[in-house]
């Protein structure tokens, strides 16, 4: 189990230095380019192109400028944006990473919950009246884009009804610090949280609840019922915990790339600066330090998800253990 952990993480390193090398050679070794020149801007003059390209060690072989990239990201943090030229990269990914992971945390809390309450609910009520009516609740909301609910949302919760009983608790627009006001953290981002939450309950029941409906056919059910186990013990002891395997699947891609910055319409439709809006405005200013710094960032969580999806495989599926 150590080992296999370990082994993981080492694994991790790997991907991790692949990813850099080839976000690297992708947007500063392009043949053709000269990131010195986009960095002085139009009309600049060749004395401080120059400058530029000394600066950043451009006009030193490949491997060299990969080193002093990597060093002034990872270890001095002092790689500057392209664009705010006073504005240091590490600093800013780190001012939007709580938004970002405060806003995907909170939603894959109801995400799951909701997925499980709904799949569970519909596989043991499976053909009946109830079941329909779940899986088509599930279907509603895999249809709703977000930017769409997120702005419906918005007009009933900051226009149309704001001054009624019913809304009058939600503030503007924002975001709050957890630690400086954990009351207005939790009220800025309840909406938001429910609105991103909406796509991926919908998703994730439907999946669980033919899973379960899967599993009710397998022979180990039909033995655990012969034993006299009660309906409820069947469902939760046998077929949801080897159901659920899929469902973690999904959890680990979906979450590392919400992480990485795929909130993007949630964070620009509820003003929320984070992680997926910074990537935005970046790619728009072609900012490539700010682009370098947002892709490490992203893949970071989901080289992290994947390998956390991994160890929770040997925890809720003994056939792994044994493998």
């Amino acid at each position: 189990m150590v080992f296999a952990i370990l082994q993981r993480l080492g694994q991790m390193v790997f991907v991790m230095f692949g990813i850099s090398a080839l976000v690297f050679l992708i947007f500063f070794a392009t043949p053709g380019s000269d990131p010195a020149a986009r960095i002085a801007g139009r009309n600049a003059s060749q004395e401080t192109i120059a400058q530029i390209r000394s600066e950043f060690g451009f006009d030193r072989p490949l491997p060299v400028q990969y080193a002093l990239m990597m060093k002034r990201l990872f270890v001095t943090q002092d790689l500057p944006s392209y664009v705010n030229r006073g504005m240091r990269v590490v600093p800013q990914v780190a001012e939007a990473a709580p938004v970002t992971l405060s806003l995907v945390f909170g939603a894959a809390v109801l995400w799951v919950v909701g997925g499980i309450v709904f799949g569970v609910v519909a596989a043991m009520a499976r053909d009946t009246l109830l079941d329909r009516g779940l899986m088509a609740l599930a279907l509603i909301g895999v249809s709703m884009p977000v930017y769409w609910l997120g702005e419906v949302m918005n007009l009933i919760s900051q226009s149309r009804f704001h001054d009624t009983w019913m809304f009058s608790w939600v503030p503007a627009l924002g975001y709050k610090p957890l630690f400086s006001d954990p009351v207005g953290w939790f009220l800025t981002l309840i909406i938001p949280w429910a609105t991103l939450a909406a796509l991926y309950v919908g998703i994730y029941g439907r999946v669980l609840r033919a899973n379960l409906v899967e599993a009710y056919q397998e022979d180990y059910i039909r033995t655990a019922r012969a034993k006299g186990l009660s309906p409820a013990r069947v469902m939760l002891r046998h077929a949801l915990r080897t159901s659920l395997i899929p469902f973690v699947t999904m959890f680990g891609l979906d979450f590392g790339a919400l992480v990485g910055g795929a909130a993007l319409l949630t964070e620009v439709v509820f003003g929320l600066n984070g992680v997926g809006r910074l990537t935005y405005q970046a790619l728009l200013n072609l900012d490539l330090p700010m682009i370098l710094g947002t892709v490490m960032y992203a893949s970071f969580f989901v080289v992290l998800a994947n390998a956390s999806v991994d160890i929770v495989y040997v925890l809720i599926d003994p056939r792994v253990r044994k493998n």
